[in-house]
């Protein structure tokens, strides 16, 4: 019977752009594997995570919880790096974890890319990615446990070079080969993995995380073009893809997994300036403006779905909702004494349309008040509604935008809506004052 349930794979993608999936508007490069999901699936147009920046991004996706609570608030880092920004060393093994809810109730767990929530630079004695639900991983540099590093290979060059070689420290069973295949190096880890699970009769979740398309960028070396960032970013994004597509292959031409697999396809942040794109949304990874932390994402499973081809352009909800859908999806018992920040949006995320109830709140990362060319970045931000607002730790300096009608946030009518500004501002102060502490106030002084 176990083998009945639903099958779950979560991609998730690094610092892609709203706008950088070619079924999502870029018109500069092509990504079939993944447009033929959207074409058989839904895209979501107002999907959120809940960071702009990687690590509490990936705690958001994985616990269900707003990263806050388990003060992850921006990237992982070196000790010293954490400490100055207020910030713990790893995700707290005691947070509910997606997988291991999964894993109690008998699926077979596989992690097989960027972990990032423990296990980087000097960071050496974190726990392993299977203390957290998982049966068997493969990572990059930023996790503990058996890891591929990357070669580094440009037109002309003979001998590959090495990045990231401190993190054969963190776990043995490293690998190196060259950058431009390590998505597919994942790819070969899970397809495995899958044959194994059926071969067992258990059902599977797997996060497949690379670390495309994450700087610095390393496409093969017959798609370099001009040398460029944006055509380098752009190659890599089309490798990605290209390395997707056995993954995707293998679950399709198999009746029993494509009658029971969900896929869901979405980035950890916005990109990087010059390389990806954010669509018509403003700002960029580390901001709170809708380019830093509006995803594209997109849900395939045929025999789940009610819609086909269809493009939501109408549901708000966000990655900390994943988690306990996924479990309501799969009647999965929620772990004891856990009130998850996420809401179960089961009709939603098979067709049905909806949205969260609850307002959905942010804080930006600690060391990121001045980032890609704005000194004075808004420190916390709400969505409610129709309604983003962002203001400072104190609720200063509002900025208000009507998402139905200003969605590239170009026109902040803060100044005609006071009483909807002191509501949210209300709200957002709150959310913020209930969850720990980081050291952003203090950077920000210190900076100025």
């Amino acid at each position: 019977m176990a083998a009945e349930r639903p099958n779950i794979v979560l991609v998730f993608i690094d610092d892609m752009g709203w706008g950088d999936f070619s079924c999502f508007g870029n018109e500069d490069a092509t990504t079939p594997n993944i447009d033929r999901l959207a074409a058989e699936g839904i895209r979501f147009e107002q999907f959120y995570v809940n960071s702009p920046i990687c690590s509490p991004s990936r705690t958001a996706i994985s616990t269900g919880q707003y990263p806050q609570r388990w003060r992850i608030t921006s990237y992982l880092n070196h000790r010293k790096a954490n400490e100055e920004r207020g910030m713990a060393q790893w995700l707290d093994p005691q947070a509910p974890m997606l997988a291991r809810s999964l894993q109690q109730a008998g699926y077979a767990t596989g992690h097989f890319g960027k972990w990032h929530m423990g296990g980087q630079r000097d960071v050496n004695d974190a726990p392993t990615i299977q203390t957290y639900g998982f049966d068997e991983s493969l990572t990059n540099f930023e996790g503990m446990g058996p890891k591929l590093l990357p070669l580094t290979l440009k037109p002309g060059q003979e001998k590959p070079g090495r990045i990231w070689e401190d993190a054969e420290n963190l776990g043995a069973g490293f690998r190196w080969m060259l950058r431009s295949e390590i998505t597919g190096g994942f790819v070969d880890a899970a397809i495995p993995f899958i044959d194994q699970a059926v071969a067992n009769d258990k059902p599977f979740y797997i996060n497949l995380w690379p670390d495309d398309v994450h700087g610095p960028y390393w496409p093969p070396v017959e798609s370099w073009g001009d040398g460029s960032k944006r055509r380098l970013y752009l190659s890599v994004l089309e490798s990605m893809d290209q390395q997707f597509g056995r993954l995707f292959d293998r679950i399709r031409s198999d009746a029993k997994l494509r009658d029971n697999t969900l896929i869901l396809i979405c980035s950890d942040n916005g990109p990087a300036p010059g390389a990806g794109e954010a669509g018509p949304f403003r700002g960029f990874k580390t901001h709170l403006y809708e380019g830093g932390i509006r995803s594209p994402l997109i849900v395939w499973g045929p025999n789940f779905l009610r819609k086909k081809g269809y493009n939501n352009t109408e549901s708000v909800f966000s990655a900390v909702d994943l988690a306990p859908t996924l479990l309501a999806f799969t009647d999965t018992t929620f772990p004891a004494g856990i009130q998850f920040d996420g809401e179960p949006l089961v009709a939603t995320l098979l067709g049905d349309g909806g949205s969260r109830a609850a307002p959905l709140f942010f804080r930006r990362p600690p060391d990121r008040d001045s980032y890609y060319g704005v000194d004075d970045l808004p420190d916390l931000a709400v969505r409610a509604g129709k309604w983003k607002l962002l203001c400072e730790y104190d609720g200063s300096a509002p900025e208000l935008y009507d998402m139905q009608t200003d969605r590239g946030e170009s026109s902040n009518v803060a100044a005609n809506h006071a009483d909807i500004v002191a509501h949210l501002t209300r709200s957002l102060l709150a959310w913020h004052k209930s969850m720990p502490p980081d050291n952003g106030p203090i950077l920000s002084k210190q900076a100025k």
